[in-house]
This record gives C-alpha cells, sequence and structure tokens, in this order.
C-alpha cells in the first residue's frame, strides 16, 4: 500500500466512522464512538508451540501477548495449574505475556479424525466427563491468572480445496465450493441439523458458561471455517457459519465471560461483499463487548469461492478495520492467522513476521 492509498484509505475510514451506526438493542454496551486516542488492543499470536525457541521468534518481531498452549500430560483434555504456571512463567522469561489459553479439547479439527469427539457427538458420558475436564480448565486458569479460552465447536474442521499461486513465490489456501468434492457423504456424526447443532452448543454452554462467571475467566468461541450451504455439507449444518448464526450464539447464557474468538477472516468469508459488510459486523459484536480475540486477517472473494491472502491485498480495508475495533474499544489481541505459505518458507514464520509488523504499524498509526 503506498501512501497516497494508505492516507486516502485512512480518510474514509474516518468519514465512515464519523457517520451514525444503528442503534444499539436493549442491553447492548454503551460504547464510545471516537477512533482517536491511546491504542485499546495489543498484537497478539496464537501459533503453536509455546516453546522457547518460538516464544524467542515472537519476541523478536514484538509480540508481547499471546494464545498460550501448555504441554499437557498423560493424555488430559486439560492443564493442570503446575502445566499453566509452567508455560506462563517460560512466556514471562521472554517478556512475554499469556492472554488466552488453547486447550487440547474443541479444537477446529475434522471430527473423523478427532480423539476427544464425545461433547461434539452428544455422545454421553463421555461428553459430561469432557465438560467437566473443560470446567476443570477453567478453574485452574483463574487459579493460575489467566484470563480467558478459546474453543471450536466444529465437526467439519477448517475447510479448504487446496492452493493457488499468490504473490511472489508464495501460495494462498483457497476454498471454493462448486470445485469441493467430500471424501465420504457423511461424517461420523452423520446426520446433523441445525436444530441438532444448537442442543449440542447449548448442552455445552449451560454447564460451562456459570464456571466461567464463577471464576471470571472468558471463553471464546471461534466462528465455523467456512459457512456452507443451509442445506448443509457433509450432512452438518454449519450454524455458526453465519453473521445470524453468531448473533444467536451470544445470546446464549448471556454472560460477559461468554464470547467470540472473533476471526476476521472467517467471518469474512460467510458474506457475500466482505469489503463492505465486515465493518458493522465489527460494530454489532465489538459494541456488545462479546469480541474476546481478533485473528486480523483478510480474503479476497466473498462466501463460498475465496483464497486467503496478505493482509495488505486482500478486500476488506484492514486500515478501517483496525479503526472500527479502536471505535468499540476492543481491548484484546490482535493476531495474524492463516499466514500465506512459500516452499522457502514451509512454517510460514516470514509470513507471520510479515503481518506482526503490519498489524504493529497499524495499532500505532491509530495514536498518530
Amino acid at each position: 500500500m503506498n501512501r497516497r492509498k494508505f492516507l486516502t484509505s485512512s480518510s474514509m475510514a474516518t468519514l465512515a466512522l464519523g457517520s451514525s451506526a444503528a442503534p444499539a438493542e436493549p442491553g447492548a454496551a454503551s460504547v464510545p464512538r471516537s477512533a482517536t486516542g491511546p491504542a485499546t488492543m495489543k498484537l497478539g499470536c496464537q501459533s503453536e508451540p509455546t516453546t522457547d525457541s518460538h516464544l524467542k521468534f515472537l519476541a523478536r518481531y514484538g509480540v508481547r501477548n499471546i494464545c498460550g498452549y501448555p504441554e499437557v500430560a498423560d493424555g488430559r483434555v486439560y492443564a493442570t495449574v503446575e502445566e499453566l504456571t509452567r508455560m506462563k512463567g517460560l512466556a514471562a522469561s521472554n517478556g512475554i505475556a499469556i492472554d488466552c489459553v488453547g486447550p487440547p479439547i474443541l479444537t477446529s479439527s475434522y471430527v473423523d479424525k478427532e480423539r476427544h469427539p464425545a461433547i461434539m457427538l452428544a455422545r454421553s458420558p463421555e461428553r459430561d466427563r469432557d465438560i467437566e475436564d473443560f470446567q476443570k480448565l477453567i478453574r485452574n486458569c483463574a487459579q493460575t491468572g489467566l484470563p480467558a479460552i478459546k474453543y471450536n465447536m466444529s465437526l467439519l474442521g477448517v475447510l479448504r480445496v487446496g492452493r493457488v499461486p499468490g504473490r511472489g513465490d508464495s501460495t494462498y489456501s483457497q476454498w471454493k465450493l462448486a470445485a469441493a468434492h467430500p471424501e465420504t457423504p457423511l461424517t461420523i456424526a452423520g446426520r446433523v441439523d441445525a436444530d441438532m447443532f444448537w442442543e449440542r452448543i447449548t448442552y455445552f454452554l449451560d454447564r460451562v458458561v456459570p464456571v466461567a462467571n464463577e471464576y471470571k475467566v472468558r471463553l471464546a468461541c471461534h466462528p465455523q471455517d467456512p459457512g456452507v450451504p443451509p442445506e448443509g455439507y457433509q450432512g452438518v449444518d454449519r450454524v455458526l457459519g453465519t453473521v445470524d448464526g453468531l448473533k444467536r450464539f451470544i445470546t446464549i447464557r448471556e454472560s460477559p465471560y461468554h464470547g467470540l474468538n472473533f476471526c476476521q477472516g472467517t467471518v469474512s468469508e460467510m458474506l457475500a461483499d466482505p469489503g463492505r459488510e465486515i465493518y458493522d459486523v465489527i460494530r454489532y459484536f465489538g459494541s456488545r463487548g462479546k469480541i474476546f480475540n481478533v485473528h486480523f486477517r483478510n480474503i479476497r472473494g466473498h462466501r463460498n469461492d475465496f483464497v486467503e491472502v496478505y493482509p495488505d491485498e486482500g478486500d476488506v480495508d484492514m486500515v478501517k478495520a483496525i479503526r472500527v475495533y479502536q471505535e468499540v474499544r476492543y481491548p484484546y489481541l490482535l493476531m495474524p492467522d492463516h499466514v500465506p505459505q512459500a516452499a522457502s518458507d514451509p512454517g510460514g514464520l516470514q509470513s507471520f513476521a510479515f503481518s506482526y509488523g503490519y498489524i504493529r504499524g497499524l495499532i500505532q498509526s491509530l495514536e498518530a
């Protein structure tokens, strides 16, 4: 992005943010409508593993707050206080704070390959034991001073059809529904319609949100990536793959500790015109205090047909987007995710480093 384009984009964002927003629904948080002043959010990352070498890599590029992944022994689905304390201390020795924890359960995995699928399969009594272990993780995080847990309620994992050429020698991950051919008509979950999926989500939230309230630990759920047609995909209706679904989700067990791991890329993938629509979606959830983490990434395309690109070249104006997060006083992490790959950079570390610098520069520009 050249200087003229940056200034033009910034000016347009300022004009847009100065316009009146849609009236808040009853009970919505009162949020200042100014995008000026000290930056409210922090540069972060959720990349694994949380080891000394990777922490040094993060610190090298100015990342001071992360989502961490504790080493969990014995095949447990929760981390002990000792394991969380060890991770927290290792991060602190590198000048990094753990702002969120990634558990070894309820990840974005494909259910046929998931080692602990009981919660999403509604398979009792196993799901009740797994939920009890998730409750233990909440308590242990509170005891260790770790304020948030991210999770994912998915059966299909992250759906993609392959990679396409990108900038330089990089390649971009692609989803194109018309070219998608699932390996099997159904997963081991069988047919899961919307009512069944909502029952499983509600069953989980009814049991974990009260514990989160008691121990004051935020629970951040990732949207389903990507959305699929209403009739479903592999027999699954992805109810958290639409904005309306996410709106419904945050009203179940209403709580200041129940919200979203707001993947801006995934939410953009839900939209017909993400370059126009995403900003009001950020406002909707941000003004209600329901955004607990942000995956600050960009796409080119729209629902059912997109590629994941570098943050500076997609359809979403990231300058305008970050000003909207500032407008709603979003206070947590902005993290890169799903970065482009290259043969010379198989782990994506160069792409992550580029994204850290990009996000850090945008955060600093808010205070200019």
